[in-house]
């Protein structure tokens, strides 16, 4: 298995290298050249528990590990660290599916990649011999810059820094990331948005002056967001997990199609899903369920991609992105891997600020389908759901309820569906018991309180403990001061002790 760059087809590097270099020296994100068939195998999958699923599947992304290294990744990130048996749950109701993946350290679906990648990292670094010190550059929109600052921190070897908008997070977000400890680690907040979160990162990657002085002194920069392959692969897993589940509940028979809806906003999570329906996974639509920033709404529904509005700030702010970086990888796919194609396209958006494909292509994207919520959407959804369940949902798991909701009525297709739910409702507190006709307290944890009482479910130890964390890190950079936030994170492990 080898992997190439969406912006350079000729290049050709294993999993490994392509992990620790995170993006492409010529600013494309790397691409699996294959993908193994798992059909025929969907029976075995099904006596599969999760750590067995990860290790039979991970193998073929990443043949220069052993089976055994896999193996050991896949148990230390997954066997202690989430407080189910098999990471994620399946709960059913008689007419839809919610995956549960936010039962791990932080509460969102980035543990189930993030919990395993520093591991990947290690293994990388001594298959490729590599003996310099890596430098995690992370932009995030909430979840991912708790989940990789927990999953990297005290890892020799390993330093981490995360940036995140100031005013485009949730308080709870906020406070895991401003807490954090570590040794290693460094969080900031940013005056912007998140694409200018985004953007300054891979300013950052793509000097080639400023790599180049940062190698010379022993540090290479890799990234934790999903542009990240060793973020992308594991994610597959669990979309042939839930598929398992199904089975194994006998709410399907193997080899029938279903349906997955994925809140998405950098395009990673549902691109993921399009990896494993190339594998064989029986899928039939991959429902792109975006919020207010309908950006990918529009480029599914008229084949033009544009970015040129204002980013909204919505009650789910991990989804809060106007340039999806992983739809890179979805259009080299489809232009059957002309990266000349492709960097036109990604030239054309950073250029003015949008793209277009013609309809031969559009019609390649048939498996997909795409639909929004609103703000008013999305309180409705959390409502009902709770009326209809008795169950519980976030902001950005009740984007996809309410796209679901949608896609029913205009295809009244009753293919069986799974939603994909991406965060616990006690990291948007507030915005929940508002939704359910209640009044926010100006106390954030008083909500996080009502929601335990209503759901009738224990507050998260890792939310318990916010309570009285100490503030750590309290800096906020210019977006166009990222590069010198960086500079003085370095300087300062390399000289001595973390402020």
């Amino acid at each position: 298995m080898k992997y190439t760059s969406t912006r350079n087809n000729k290049i050709s590097i294993n999993a490994s290298e392509a992990i620790l270099k995170g993006l492409s020296e010529d600013g494309g994100l790397f691409v699996p050249i294959e993908y193994p068939d798992i059909y025929n195998s969907l029976n075995d999958i099904k006596e599969m528990n999760y750590t067995d699923l990860s290790t039979f599947i991970l193998k073929y992304f990443i043949p220069e590990f052993t089976e055994t290294e896999i193996h050991n990744c896949a148990i230390n990130a997954y066997k202690n660290n989430f407080n189910c048996t098999n990471c994620v749950e399946v709960r059913n109701f008689n007419d839809i599916s919610f995956l549960e993946l936010f039962h791990g350290p932080t509460l969102a679906f980035k543990d189930m990649a993030l919990t395993i990648m520093p591991h990947f990292m290690n293994q990388s670094k001594e298959t490729c011999k590599f003996s310099s010190d890596i430098a995690i550059l992370t932009a995030t929109s909430g979840d991912t810059g708790k989940a990789a600052l927990e999953g990297f921190k005290n890892i020799d070897g390993i330093k981490i820094a995360v940036f995140f908008p100031e005013n485009g997070v949730s308080e709870i977000q906020k406070l895991q990331m401003r807490t954090q400890t570590g040794n290693n680690v460094y969080v900031s907040g940013i005056y912007g948005n998140f694409d200018d979160a985004q953007n300054a990162v891979k300013t950052i990657f793509s000097d080639r002056n400023y790599n180049k002085y940062l190698n010379s002194s022993g540090t290479y920069l890799s990234s934790a967001n999903s542009i990240n392959l060793g973020r992308l692969l594991p994610q597959i897993i669990y979309y042939i997990y839930s598929y398992a589940e199904l089975l194994r509940k006998n709410i399907i028979n193997c080899g029938e199609k279903i349906n997955f809806v994925v809140p998405t906003g950098n395009f990673g999570d549902i691109l993921a899903g399009y990896y494993a329906k190339k594998m064989g996974l029986p899928i039939n639509k991959l429902i792109c369920a975006s919020n207010d920033n309908n950006v990918l709404y529009d480029f599914f529904n008229t084949g033009i991609y544009d970015k040129n509005r204002d980013l909204i700030l919505t009650e789910s702010p991990s989804m809060d992105i106007l340039i999806s970086s992983n739809l890179e990888r979805l259009l080299f796919d489809i232009y059957d891997g002309d990266s000349e194609k492709v960097s036109d396209l990604i030239n054309s958006l950073y250029s003015n600020g949008k793209y277009s494909i013609p309809e031969y292509i559009q019609k390649k994207l048939n498996c997909f389908k795409a639909e929004y919520a609103d703000s008013s959407d999305v309180k409705k959804s959390i409502y009902d759901v709770y009326a209809k369940y008795g169950y519980v949902i976030d902001t950005h798991t009740a984007v996809a309820y309410s796209c679901y909701q949608k896609y029913i009525k205009n295809s009244n297709d009753d293919t069986k569906a799974i939603i994909l739910s991406t965060a616990s409702p006690y990291k948007f507190a507030s915005s929940v018991v508002s939704a359910l006709g209640y009044n926010p307290s100006k106390n954030e944890f008083d909500d996080i309180d009502l929601i335990s009482k209503i759901s009738n479910s224990e507050i998260p130890e890792s939310i318990q403990k916010l309570k009285t964390a100490d503030i750590i890190h309290k800096d906020i950079y210019s977006k166009h001061n990222i590069k010198d936030a960086v500079s003085k994170f370095l300087d300062i492990r390399n000289g001595g002790d973390l402020i």
